[in-house]
């Protein structure tokens, strides 16, 4: 018995009180060696009665196992736990200290805080969170606000007049939202395609890809009212990506009756390539007129750093012709680039589609990245203004010859 006790304490000293005393659980396995000693004895004192022999090196293996899975899982459990503890504690000192930090947030916002490779995107994802925060507790309050006007309104008006105009326009609502959806699904079969390419979430920050779906969200409703409607298709798409989730929290149980075609198939896998054109602001070559049989690809992308060539860089592995909406052609560039968000070109597109008039669809370019429109080309504008500066300038040195001659001439009858 004697000899059994003290393979015991030698076990526990050699595997187990080294691994508890790494993670800080030396206290609890102490009484733990107690009992299995004290039941060791027992054991061998049955076993001794019963004249069979211990098998100590079989029982040395299960008990250094059971006893590792124990510790392995408690440490586990405590672990977790200490670490969202500690982020909120942190959190709450920046709060204390004034930086932007949000009130509320969510687990997974915090393994997302926790998942920063460093401190400054810690605080740019803080400062996101809370100025998200803002914007939703605006809106309510003003929701709630129109909430009471309307309540007011419906007080003091008289109940025979306005409730029926009331109800006539909620007639005429639903009876819109059946004539869009029917054109909706009449170009899911006759309509010409439009593909939306879901294939840049690497590229970009949560936050990015949080704007992005808003700005596809806003071409789809504005596609769905137009008259004549593309088939829109989203490409690339993959389940449980960024932008699924993102879709998600906007549609809610509508993402699955949406009339458009969403799969995680390439475009050059579905439609011909001699007839895919991909646009981009960095393609060399300028879209003249808009062609109804061909299949315009637009990059689901928003990138406020600019990364430049992306777009056209996965064109041109794919093979695919590229081309850059005319905007230099039709209008004076002030400043800024000339990326321009996918509602923007949503609407660009289905005035060319509709008219075919580049004036009337570069009239959705935000003003103040231009000047005005231009009749001519912008090469003769800026010939005509660079003649203009000269000939100025060369007035202003005749005035100021003639100004010299007579201060030159004035001194010269003084002495």
């Amino acid at each position: 018995m004697q000899s059994a006790s003290m393979l015991l304490k030698k076990i526990i000293r050699s595997s187990v009180l080294p691994f508890a005393a790494q993670h800080g659980m030396k206290k609890d396995l102490f009484p733990l060696s107690r009992t299995l000693s004290l039941s060791l004895c027992l054991e061998q004192e049955n076993s001794c009665s019963r004249s069979e022999k211990l098998d100590l090196d079989a029982w040395k293996k299960v008990m250094k196992s059971r006893l590792q899975e124990e510790v392995n899982e408690t440490v586990s459990e405590c672990k977790e736990p200490a670490t969202l503890a500690a982020a909120r504690e942190m959190l709450e000192m920046w709060r204390l200290a004034g930086k932007s930090v949000p009130e509320n947030i969510t687990e997974e916002q915090l393994k997302t805080f926790m998942e920063c490779t460093s401190k400054s995107a810690q605080k740019k994802y803080l400062k996101y969170l809370h100025l998200k925060e803002l914007h939703k507790k605006n809106d309510k309050r003003k929701m709630e606000e129109k909430r009471e006007r309307r309540l007011e309104a419906q007080e003091r008006a008289s109940e025979t007049g306005v409730r029926k105009n009331n109800s006539f326009i909620c007639l005429w609502a639903n009876c819109m939202d059946k004539v869009y959806n029917w054109r909706a699904a009449q170009s899911m079969v006759f309509g010409q395609p439009l593909v939306f390419d879901m294939s840049f979430e690497k590229d970009m920050s949560v936050r990015e890809v949080a704007n992005t779906v808003r700005q596809i969200v806003l071409s789809e409703s504005t596609n769905r009212r137009s008259v004549d409607p593309f088939h829109i298709h989203f490409c690339n798409f993959k389940d449980d990506s960024l932008y699924h989730k993102e879709f998600i929290k906007h549609y809610r149980e509508a993402w699955g009756k949406l009339l458009i075609t969403v799969t995680d198939q390439c475009y050059t896998e579905i439609f011909p390539k001699d007839k895919l054109i991909y646009l981009t602001a960095d393609s060399p070559k300028v879209m003249k007129t808009f062609d109804h049989n061909k299949i315009y690809i637009v990059g689901s992308m928003v990138d406020r750093n600019i990364k430049t060539g992306v777009s056209l860089a996965r064109a041109k592995r794919l093979g695919l012709e590229t081309a850059a909406l005319p905007l230099e052609k039709y209008l004076l560039w002030n400043t800024g680039a000339k990326n321009l968000t996918l509602d923007q070109m949503m609407q660009i597109l289905l005035t060319m589609k509709d008219t075919g008039d580049w004036q009337k669809a570069l009239e959705f370019v935000p003003k103040r990245k231009y000047c005005g429109f231009v009749n001519k080309p912008v090469y003769e504008l800026k010939k005509t203004l660079s003649l203009i500066n000269t000939l100025k300038l060369g007035k202003r040195q005749e005035e100021l010859q003639k100004q010299f001659a007579k201060n030159y001439s004035k001194k010269q009858t003084q002495k």
